[in-house]
Parts: structure tokens; C-alpha cells; sequence
């Protein structure tokens, strides 16, 4: 038995909504989805199912989803190029993880590093965290998805998701799914206020749409080390120069390097020239969120429409899954 794969490269990739997006979100992740829609077909969801193994709160939840909706709008992504939706819109992808549950053999999630690390991070050990890789299996294979953009720490759980469609396979003599590829982000890692790995986790981040005298408290907050004013500086060694870096191009970048180098200059005009860079980028963004703002049932609907297309793939695949698994 087989079923219709799509005629063009598909990219599926989802956000989770945890709190306000930052700005390692938008150069580890979302920059490269407002590009990738303009080369491959594109399913992109909020992963509000998946947020539930940390967040007890629904109305934070509901916010959290709509901020996500709001401002991926802003930053440029396209909902008449991709399929923009919620996780939960779309019921068939819970019925797919616990098929491939029963394939999947407890080894392969005992084997999880996401598990580990979390747990490491003082997460409660619930079922839904350690099957967590199982839902995310069904995201990507139930759109029968080609690529899967994630960071060097996600491409476990694209093997692992590989694996489970192999044993899907295998146990039903079947060939359902493409096998998808990691597709890593090119981006570096983005630098937290304290030199970290931008993280909500840690508390050291730098919201996307943050701006006037909070996003100048954040920014002057940045952590750099204690060489005096007139002294030379080392620009590799700097969190403020590392992001100053992700926005300015390569000859202002040698500038402010030259100047590190030279001395007599302080962290604090790294910093405003940080300050200056941020709000050149992002604020036209964010005018247009202030506008989308005020008009939530254009984005629900915006919702709502990326969801019917992507539940008319679902169906399609659990209609051949359960044909395959005798399920009528």
C-alpha cells in the first residue's frame, strides 16, 4: 500500500508558545521560516499541545498562543504562502502519536537527550514529557513532511521520528511516510544578557518587541567583563560585540572591532550602538504588530484557514494509516 506525497518539498517546523519570543528565537528559528516560504511548501504550527508539559495555566496558555500568532504575522511570515496553525486544531495528530506509540519501543525514548536535560532542569517526569518525541513524530509525519528545521540539540528527535516511521513500516508492511531530514539552522548561537545560550529557561533574554526604556534596561544589562574604559578590548570575547554582530554587516562590524582593539572606548557605546541596531530592525515589526493588534479576528481567522489545510492533509494520512492498521 502507498499514499500521495506532496509534489513539492515540504518544511513542517513548529514554535512552542512558553512566554514571549526573544531574540534568539528569531535568529535560531523564525528568520529561516519567513525564508523558507518562499522555496518550499510550508506547515508551521503553534505547539500549544506540546507546551502543556510545563504550562498549568490556561488563560497564560491562550495569551502565550495568540502573542506566537501575533508575532510571527509581524515579522513577515505570509499565511497566503503557508499553513499557519494551532497544534490543537488539529485532533487526528493525537490519534497518530498513539499508533506509533504501540511501534515504538521504550529503549528509543529512554534514549532521549531532551528528556534527560530537562529533567536535569528540575521539569517534573510526567508521561507526556517522556513521550514528548511521539507527538512530535506525529507533527512531522502526519503532513508528511521532507525537512525539519531545528537546532543541533533537536536532530535526535528527527532520527528518533525516522526510527518510529521505519517501525510503522516494518510492523504493517507499508510505506506511509517519507523519511524526513533535519534541516539545521544556519544561525549561530545567540547570546544571552549573561553570555549563555539565549534561553527563557535562563532568564537571560532580550524580547523581540521590546522597546523604549525597558528594552534600553535590557540592553544595558548585558554582562561584559571589568577592563578599564582606556584599555584594548577583544571583540570575540564580548556578548555585546556577538550581537551586535547578528545585526550589522561586515564592514561595521570590522569597524566596531577596530575600535574594541584600539581602546579608549567603553561598553556602554557597544551597548547603544547595540541599542540603536535593535530598534532599526525590528521596529517597523513592530508597528505593524501594534496594527494586527487591534484586529484579533483577522488573526484568528488566519488560524483557523491554516488549520482547514492542514487537517485536509491529516485526514488524508490517517485515512491510510488506519486502513493499514485495521482500523475501519
Amino acid at each position: 500500500m502507498t499514499t500521495t506525497t506532496p509534489s513539492k518539498r515540504r518544511v513542517l517546523s513548529g514554535v512552542q508558545p512558553s512566554g514571549k519570543l526573544h531574540l534568539g528565537n528569531y535568529f535560531g528559528a523564525i528568520k529561516q521560516h519567513i525564508a523558507l516560504q518562499e522555496q518550499f511548501e510550508c506547515f508551521f504550527f503553534i505547539a500549544d499541545y506540546h507546551s502543556l508539559t510545563t504550562i498549568r495555566d490556561a488563560k497564560t496558555l491562550h495569551e502565550h498562543v495568540l502573542d506566537v500568532a501575533l508575532d510571527y504575522l509581524a515579522l513577515g511570515l505570509d499565511p497566503r504562502k503557508v499553513a499557519f496553525f494551532r497544534q490543537c486544531d488539529i485532533p487526528e495528530v493525537t490519534e497518530l502519536a498513539w499508533i506509533l506509540s504501540t511501534v515504538t519501543g521504550m529503549g528509543l525514548l529512554e534514549r532521549a537527550h531532551s528528556y534527560k536535560d530537562k529533567l536535569a532542569r528540575g521539569i517534573a517526569p510526567s508521561v507526556g514529557l517522556f513521550t514528548y518525541p511521539v507527538l512530535m513524530a506525529a507533527d512531522i509525519l502526519i503532513y508528511r513532511s521532507h525537512l525539519v528545521p531545528v537546532g543541533q540539540d533537536q536532530v535526535q528527535h528527527i532520527e528518533m521520528t525516522r526510527d518510529m516511521a521505519g517501525h510503522f513500516h516494518q510492523t504493517y508492511g507499508v510505506s506511509l511516510f517519507p523519511l524526513p531530514e533535519a534541516r539545521l539552522n544556519e544561525a549561530a548561537v545567540v547570546p544571552g544578557l549573561d553570555g549563555k545560550k539565549m534561553s527563557k529557561s535562563y532568564g537571560n533574554t532580550i524580547d523581540l518587541f521590546a522597546e523604549g526604556k525597558p528594552l534600553k534596561k535590557t540592553v544595558m544589562s548585558i554582562v561584559t567583563d571589568s577592563t578599564p574604559l582606556e584599555a584594548p578590548k577583544d571583540p570575540a570575547q564580548c556578548n555585546v560585540f556577538k550581537l551586535y554582530s547578528l545585526f550589522a554587516n561586515a564592514q561595521e562590524q570590522a569597524a566596531l572591532a577596530e575600535k574594541y582593539r584600539a581602546g579608549g572606548m567603553g561598553y556602554g557605546t557597544a551597548k547603544t550602538m547595540l541599542l540603536e541596531k535593535i530598534d532599526a530592525y525590528f521596529g517597523p515589526a513592530r508597528e505593524r504588530r501594534k496594527e494586527l493588534a487591534k484586529n484579533m479576528n483577522y488573526v484568528e481567522q488566519v488560524l483557523l484557514e491554516g488549520a482547514a489545510k492542514a487537517r485536509l492533509e491529516a485526514q488524508a494520512t490517517m485515512t491510510a494509516v488506519r486502513q493499514a492498521v485495521g482500523l475501519r
